[in-house]
């Protein structure tokens, strides 16, 4: 008998009433705004009235450097939440909510797998409360303010060429990337190029899960850099009389939506930062909500630890104030493989047969890669977990030489098998997890606000992707200098590189040394509060492939959706 689908593992769940969910959370029905029977809702006050309760242990997931299929990163997250339940303690989890685009594309939905799934699927996947189409309108309405300021006469004085405010939709279309407005009679604006970005890249996405309250979002809001004059000065949000009316379109996209997995373990979904040009984290409003609603907290952060769990600690901790107390390293037989630098992997296309030949070597050969991870997560101050996934076709021996990475490493391991079990299969995981999180926490910032953006860069790259030095394109040194003018040399680093390879280069497998970082330009989000350098050819708007998730969906004749995945 075949395994059956994660749609149909979804449309068979039983769902709990979900003011029961938040009764065991501890959260009152007053705060609680319904959408449908399944999706809810919390109330920002929550935050407030929750804050006198204890703190549960906050755990984040992250993972070795992916495959272009993914490791099953929210999978592991989901399993994890469901584990504790097994071990006797109450968990809360909190992850992004998928985009569009890539539901739509190569990658399909992204609520977990098999039997460690936040459901209903199809909610979490097509448009849940509507929070992308939010900050997609808002974002936006700023763009129109931009065209209308050049329109109206431009008393701001924004420089035409030095605009870098964009247009945002949530769908991968590649014939976006670049446009020309204004095209037509003098009426229809002033012609200029400027493109779109899927709505996950948006700064405004970043913002709102980043802020903690309205006020912080409306004042965020205000930050944000549209452009720059011919002097180079920024003009901001706030300058073009748009960040009020932008906040009013996300007053209720910042409260954190409430679901719950396969187990009936409490989710709480919220926002969707881009994990290569933003800090690829869900929001701190989630978090602030969930660490006071049970034992143990699992938060997701996207890609490797090398991103998004750097991320985490520098950007998102940095803003929140809250304190990790252990990190879950995903790995899999498969991405160390691939690690050894003797397989190549392609999103959409069959794994290579040789992939499944036995073979611990290989994954010793790609435990570099696992090593510099977990050192990533040290040199943080906090303890690391090894959760190894389990995927059809691995072998016993292939596991057993990843715990032997561990073992040499120190840390504790534990191999998972949630997909095909649920929390049952992640019970290993879940009590090395709490004795990583009993521990005493030394956790520490990577660097200080005060070190100057090129410190930052440098910082990083040397310590946390192991680059022996960086270049500077002659734009991006002045891109620098001119924000350190401005006044953004306080704000921490979002560095935009591949998710492929701990280096710029996707080709380069393992833990490379010896390479040097060049950064090509960089950005500023002032208002979500980072720079972020751009090193590679990073793509804010992907594109579809030749047969996309897409093709497979539709509507059955009772109108339930299927070929979702």
């Amino acid at each position: 008998m075949s395994f059956p689908s994660d749609l149909q593992i979804a449309q068979g769940a039983t769902l709990t009433p979900l003011g029961e969910i938040a009764d065991d959370m501890g959260i009152g029905q007053h705060l609680l705004e319904p959408y449908g029977a399944d999706v809810a809702k919390i109330k920002l006050s929550a935050v407030q009235e929750l804050s006198d309760r204890p703190r549960a242990r906050y755990v984040v997931v992250s993972a070795v450097t992916p495959t272009p299929l993914g490791e099953g990163k929210t999978t592991t997250t989901v399993g994890l939440g469901q584990a504790m339940k097994h071990v006797g303690k109450k968990a809360t989890v909190t992850i992004r909510q998928p985009s569009m685009g890539p539901t739509f594309g190569i990658k399909g939905g992204a609520a977990g797998g098999g039997y460690s799934q936040v459901v209903p699927m199809e909610s979490l996947n097509m448009h849940l409360t509507g929070d992308f189409h939010a900050v997609t309108m808002a974002h936006n309405l700023l763009s129109a303010i931009v065209d209308n300021e050049l329109h109206q006469g431009n008393a701001a004085g924004l420089d035409v060429s030095n605009i870098t405010w964009r247009r945002v939709m949530d769908m991968n279309d590649r014939s976006l990337r670049n446009i020309v407005v204004g095209l037509g009679p003098k009426q229809d604006g002033v012609t200029r190029q400027t493109g779109f970005d899927i709505t996950a890249a948006s700064e405004v996405m970043a913002i709102l899960a980043l802020a903690r309250s309205l006020p912080e979002m409306r004042e965020r809001l205000g930050r944000i850099v549209v452009g720059y004059t011919d002097s180079g000065d920024s003009v901001t949000a706030e300058e073009l009389n748009a960040a009020g009316a932008m906040a009013v379109v996300l007053k209720d996209a910042l409260k954190p939506n409430l679901m719950q997995t396969l187990e009936n373990t409490p989710v709480l979904v919220h926002a969707g930062p881009f994990g290569n040009i933003a800090h690829g984290n869900s929001s701190v409003v989630a978090d602030l909500v969930g660490i006071r609603c049970g034992d143990v907290l699992v938060t997701e952060a996207g890609f490797g630890a090398d991103m998004g769990a750097e991320r985490f600690f520098n950007i998102k901790c940095r803003s929140s104030g809250l304190i990790p107390d252990a990190a879950v390293v995903v790995t899999t037989v498969r991405a160390l493989k691939v690690h050894s630098g003797r397989h190549r992997i392609v999103a959409g296309k069959p794994l290579p047969d040789v992939l499944f030949a036995e073979n611990p070597d290989e994954v010793h050969s790609g435990g570099t890669n696992l090593r510099k991870q977990i050192e990533n997560i040290r040199i943080h101050g906090v303890t690391p977990v090894v959760a190894v996934n389990v995927f059809p076709g691995d072998h016993r021996s292939e596991h057993q030489a990843i715990r032997e990475l561990a073992d040499e490493m120190g840390v504790r391991v534990a191999v998972c098998n949630h997909f095909a079990e649920g929390g049952a299969g992640a019970v290993e995981l879940a009590e090395a997890v709490i004795e990583a999180a009993d521990e005493p926490s030394s956790f520490e910032l990577l660097y200080p606000d005060d070190a100057s953006l090129r410190e930052k860069i440098e910082t990083v790259a040397a310590r946390i992707y192991g680059a022996a030095g960086v270049d500077y394109s002659t734009t991006a040194t002045k891109q620098i200098d001119n924000y350190e003018r401005n006044g953004f040399g306080h704000l921490p680093v979002c560095i935009a590189k591949t998710h492929l390879s701990i280096s710029s280069d996707p080709a380069l497998k393992g833990a490379p040394t010896g390479w040097r970082l060049f950064v090509r330009e960089v950005r500023a989000s002032v208002g979500a509060g980072f720079i972020y350098p751009v090193c590679g050819d990073m793509r804010t708007m992907p594109g579809l492939g030749t047969s996309p998730a897409a093709f497979g969906m539709d509507l059955d004749e009772g109108g339930s959706i299927v070929g979702l995945s």
